[in-house]
């Protein structure tokens, strides 16, 4: 799972729902009722929760022991939504000079630039009680684990103001002459490094070879080419179709045009039928995009397989990942400005104002711990929230603003930590870091202790689930509205559902989990990543939302439309330094690939 920026108009909760005492008093209250299987569970949870619930009482008492909920409280956003607007008392307002919205991946390297350039009167706003976004983590006494985001790309050269935080982090050792960044080994993903299960076997590698037939092959074949076409393609000015970050890519109509149609229907003019290589392509989209290829832009289709690729005849770049995944950067970044981040803030108000010709930005937050209403005034402010809270938030938003930031929509997703006694057993490949599914609409799960070098023995496993699909398990053509569906009923989910349908997933490929599994805690990311769905990632309204409004600059990992580490940190970089030059400051820019 990508990254995405904070959950807003709400705080995470912890919600303890299940203990030894409640798990037997499901157990006595059990039915009779036949199992259902993985695919009429994952249509329960997609189309009706109590039919999912039917199904999870006759294994309630195979469920562990113990468990917990994380998921938004709407209270302060609905509140908001429905007028909420406190003034804050005159003693209760404080001086900066620039103020961030936000503490998810954006927000933090926003202030980290911040910092970078000398700036130290600046305020992070952050409305839950731990920065990150779905980039966080957590931790038990037996490793760091993540809740989202939990890997990046070794950046090729032009991403510079990744490779500043990298270097700064002590991951990337050095940079050679061609500016290829060296990662200590240590960073780099472990072998090995991923695994598919299909008819009842684990393989190496993610693609399911076993029985694929020689038309399969001659079509992966035709696929790959077709890929490297487009990692060596450049347009007039030099630049590759597909770059990360998004804006070093190039914006010729021979790429742009592509987002006009769907990755499904991309391959379908190719010609290609192979059920492999459909579920390879569909899987990749999901994974990365929280959206089936039928949902997905062909142009974000294509930049998931060729923006990672050096040239036409080079691997994928490797993976730099930690137990905690992505949290490890949030840590980082966190520490570096500890002084100025203040957590459980929920912004309800931004409003611009001029003094003496100057404009100034008046920031409303409440204190979802104390009640306390507070304001913060500064000369600039940075929105690193998702652009859909832009027009509950921004005071005076203008119309075709709030018009474009309704056009951004976004994958719900489930993930789930799984805490284990024991390792399941292997039928073929061994546990690697990431495990996918063949037969499954889950991403599968990734092994938190993979990294750490712990092999034996316990372990935690995260996994993850894009809810992308219509009731009947197909992808749906209204996606805005089966999207909106999905999220409540994923809000709506029990635990004793999600604990169900995460195990239930699972058994095929590990017919013992029930056994192994100490406890389950669930996350609902209700807007995890922006969806590129096709027409929107070249639309006015996407390339449109970065420009500042007024005093007001924009971050966010959805302003590329795409939800990954590298553009939450290229934007949060890019709007600091459009504050630190509205505030009349030199700025030595991370930004241009070929500085």
């Amino acid at each position: 799972m990508a990254e995405v920026g904070l959950t807003a108009l709400g705080t995470v909760y912890r919600k303890p729902v299940v203990d030894d005492r409640k798990a037997r008093e499901i157990s006595r209250h059990k039915t009779a009722m036949p199992r259902l299987s993985r695919r009429e569970l994952l249509a329960g949870l997609l189309g009706t929760s109590a039919g999912l619930l039917a199904g999870c009482e006759g294994r309630a008492a195979s469920l562990p022991p113990a468990g917990e909920i994380l998921a938004p409280n709407y209270a302060v956003g609905h509140r908001i939504r429905d007028g909420f607007r406190p003034r804050p008392a005159n003693n209760r307002w404080q001086e900066t000079d620039i103020v961030v919205i936000g503490g998810g991946m954006s927000g933090l390297a926003a202030a980290w630039a911040l910092k970078r350039s000398g700036l130290e009167r600046f305020l992070i706003l952050e409305l839950e009680g731990a920065p990150g976004g779905t980039s966080r983590s957590d931790q038990s006494p037996l490793t760091a684990y993540p809740w989202g985001a939990h890997y990046v790309p070794v950046p090729l050269p032009e991403n510079r103001s990744l490779i500043a935080l990298l270097r700064e982090m002590g991951v990337i050792e050095r940079v050679d002459a061609a500016g290829v960044p060296v990662v200590a080994e240590q960073y780099l993903c472990r072998d090995p490094g991923e695994r598919v299960f299909v008819d009842g076997m684990w393989y190496e590698g993610l693609y399911p070879s076993a029985g694929a037939t020689p038309r399969d092959f001659d079509e992966l074949r035709d696929f790959r080419a077709e890929i490297a076409r487009w990692v060596q393609w450049r347009d007039g000015r030099g630049r590759r179709a597909f770059a990360i970050p998004v804006p070093h890519g190039s914006d010729d109509l021979e790429v742009t045009a592509l987002d006009g149609l769907s990755m499904a229907e991309w391959v379908r003019r190719h010609g290609w039928t192979s059920q492999r290589l459909l579920w390879l392509i569909d899987y990749s989209c999901r994974d990365d995009y929280g959206a089936t290829s039928e949902q997905t832009s062909a142009w974000a289709g294509l930049f998931y397989f060729a923006s990672r690729v050096r040239g036409p005849a080079s691997e994928a770049q490797p993976l730099i990942t930690w137990p905690e995944g992505n949290g490890r950067i949030v840590h980082y970044l966190a520490d570096r400005v500890r002084g100025q981040l203040r957590c459980g803030m929920a912004v309800v108000d931004v409003a611009q104002t001029r003094i003496h010709d100057a404009g100034r930005v008046e920031v409303t937050a409440l204190d979802v711990t104390t009640g306390e209403v507070v304001g913060v005034r500064a000369h600039r402010a940075i929105f690193a929230g998702s652009q859909f809270l832009a027009p509950y938030l921004i005071r005076d938003l203008p119309d075709d603003r709030k018009r474009h930031a309704r056009a951004f929509q976004y994958s719900p997703w489930l993930v789930a930590n799984l805490h284990l006694r024991a390792r399941p057993a292997d039928p073929g490949f061994p546990l690697a870091w990431d495990n996918v599914l063949f037969d499954s609409r889950s991403l599968g799960y990734v092994t938190a202790t993979h990294q750490a070098g712990l092999d034996y023995g316990p372990t935690v496993l995260t996994w993850y689930s894009a809810l992308c699909d219509g009731p009947s398990g197909d992808a749906p053509h209204d996606s805005a509205r089966q999207t909106a569906a999905a999220r409540q009923r994923l809000l709506d989910m029990t635990w004793t559902e999600a604990a169900e349908l995460v195990l239930s997933d699972l058994e095929p490929a590990h017919p013992e989990i029930r056994s192994l599994v100490e406890r389950i805690d669930v996350m609902k990311w209700g807007h995890a990543m922006v969806r590129p769905r096709p027409g929107f990632v070249w639309s006015t309204a996407r390339r449109s939302a970065a420009e500042p409004f007024g005093s007001i600059h924009f971050a966010g990992t959805d302003l590329s439309g795409i939800a990954l580490c590298e553009e939450a940190v290229y934007h949060g970089v890019r709007a600091a330094e459009e504050a630190l030059r509205g505030l009349g400051r030199s700025v030595q820019s991370l930004l241009s690939p070929t500085a």
